[in-house]
C-alpha cells in the first residue's frame, strides 16, 4: 500500500488560468467607483487605472458605528446591480422583508431608477423574521445556495453579518470564515455590513463587527460621523456647532489597489450616500473660503 501523501501545493503557473478576471462592479455610490484601481505596465512604467467599482468576486465589509450610512450603501449597491440586469440576493438580518422592500423601492426612486426595473432582480432572504435561518448558518447557506443556483445570482448583500453572531462573538471568526469561503466557492461579489463595537479607532477596521470580520474579508470600508462641538471644529470644517461631518476610508483591499485617503461624504436629503472630496482638499477649500 502506497504511503505517498498528496500535498495541496501548486505552482502559480498551474493556477493562473483559474484566476478570475479583474474588473469593477459598479457600487451605486457616486464618487466611490473611481477609488479602486488596477495597474498596467506601459513603456516600462506602472500606470494606475480606475477599476470602476468594487473588485469582481471580492467580499467587502462596510462597517461603522450606528447611523453612518452602511445600510444605505448596501441598498444602493443592490439597486444598481439589479438595474443593470443582474440578480442580487439580499440577506436581511435586521429589517423584516416587507420593510426592506419599502426601503429598496425608495432607494431606487432616489437614484432615478424605476422600481419595475429592479423588482424582479432582487431576491430577499428574511433572517430578521426567521430565527431558524438567523441561528443556523448551515441552513442559511443552503437557502442562499438554492437562490444562487436557481436564479443565477451574481451578488450577495448581508445586512448585517454581525446579526448572525449576536451574543456569541466567540464564534464570530468561524462564522465569517464560513461565509467568506461560501462566497468564493459560489463566485459571488459580496457586501457584508457590520456594526462597530465602539467608536474607538474611528477610521480603521478595529472593533469592526466583533473579532472576526476585517481580518478575513478582502477589504473594509469604514464610515464615521464626527460631531462639530468646538470652535476648532467649526474653523476646520466650516460647519456650525452641532453639525455632523461624515468621513469614509477604504481600510485595505487585498484584491486591488485603492485610494488610501480619508474622504468626506454626505447623506443627501434624498437618502443617498455620496462621496464628496478627500478630507485634506475639503479642509483647504474651507480655509480658502474664510480668507
Amino acid at each position: 500500500m502506497s504511503t505517498t501523501k498528496k500535498y495541496d501545493v501548486h505552482l502559480m503557473s498551474e493556477l493562473k488560468s483559474r484566476a478570475p478576471r479583474l474588473f469593477g462592479i459598479p457600487t451605486g455610490v457616486e464618487g466611490l467607483d473611481e477609488l479602486f484601481y488596477t495597474v498596467e505596465i506601459e513603456n516600462g512604467k506602472v500606470r494606475k487605472i480606475p477599476l470602476g467599482g468594487y473588485p469582481y468576486l471580492s467580499v467587502l465589509n462596510i462597517t461603522g458605528i450606528a447611523d453612518t450610512g452602511k445600510s444605505l450603501m448596501a441598498e444602493q449597491f443592490a439597486v444598481k446591480q439589479a438595474s443593470l440586469g443582474y440578480k442580487v440576493c439580499f440577506v436581511t438580518v435586521e429589517t423584516p422583508k416587507e420593510f426592506l422592500v419599502q426601503s429598496l423601492k425608495y432607494r431606487a426612486t432616489a437614484m432615478g431608477i424605476p422600481t419595475e426595473k429592479v423588482e424582479n432582480n432582487i431576491l430577499i432572504i428574511d433572517c430578521a423574521s426567521n430565527a431558524r435561518l438567523r441561528e443556523n448558518l448551515d441552513e442559511l447557506l443552503d437557502t442562499l445556495a438554492y437562490a444562487i443556483r436557481e436564479y443565477d445570482v451574481k451578488s450577495v448583500v448581508i445586512d448585517s453579518i454581525t446579526g448572525l453572531y449576536e451574543a456569541k462573538e466567540v464564534l464570530a471568526r468561524s462564522i465569517v470564515r464560513k461565509v467568506y469561503n461560501f462566497m468564493k466557492k459560489w463566485r459571488q461579489t459580496c457586501i457584508l455590513v457590520s456594526q462597530k463595537r465602539s467608536s474607538s479607532e474611528e477610521l480603521t477596521a478595529e472593533a469592526a463587527g466583533g473579532y472576526g470580520v476585517a481580518h478575513i474579508v478582502d477589504g473594509t470600508i469604514v464610515l464615521y460621523k464626527k460631531l462639530i462641538q468646538s470652535k476648532f471644529d467649526t474653523s476646520t470644517y466650516g460647519l456650525p456647532l452641532g453639525s455632523i461631518v461624515r468621513l469614509m476610508r477604504i481600510d485595505g483591499c487585498r484584491m486591488t489597489g485603492h485610494d488610501t485617503r480619508t474622504f468626506v461624504f454626505e447623506i443627501t436629503s434624498t437618502g443617498l450616500v455620496k462621496i464628496k472630496a478627500p478630507l485634506e482638499e475639503y479642509v483647504k477649500s474651507v480655509a480658502v473660503v474664510k480668507r
